[in-house]
């Protein structure tokens, strides 16, 4: 019979730069398959280019977890102060093979 293991508290930094966040407007989500790559993106408006201000790689695993993180988190946000709209789909044409938010 094993013994249940006691979850390890994790302490979290974060430095100043990284504390004060970066806007955004627009992601792009690709994958293989063994990694998700999320490019964080500002787009100015009337602007020709874009400009990706982040990158994340992670698994599927933790790609699924961050999913369910960010549902939990927009359903709590609408309880609380009603539903998020989406106005029409502005976004550009997709150029690559990822997926536009």
């Amino acid at each position: 019979m094993s013994t249940p293991q006691t979850p390890t508290q994790v302490q979290i930094e974060i430095d100043e730069a990284t504390s004060q966040g970066i806007y955004i407007n627009m992601a792009i989500v690709s994958h293989t398959e063994t990694e998700f790559v999320v490019d964080f993106v500002f787009l100015q408006p009337q602007a020709p280019k874009a400009k990706v201000r982040s990158r994340i790689v992670t698994s599927p695993a933790h790609a699924k977890r961050l999913l369910s993180a960010l549902q939990e988190n927009i359903q709590r946000y609408e309880s609380r102060c009603g539903a998020i709209t989406i106005p029409g789909d502005n976004t550009p044409s997709q150029r690559y093979e990822g997926h536009y938010l």
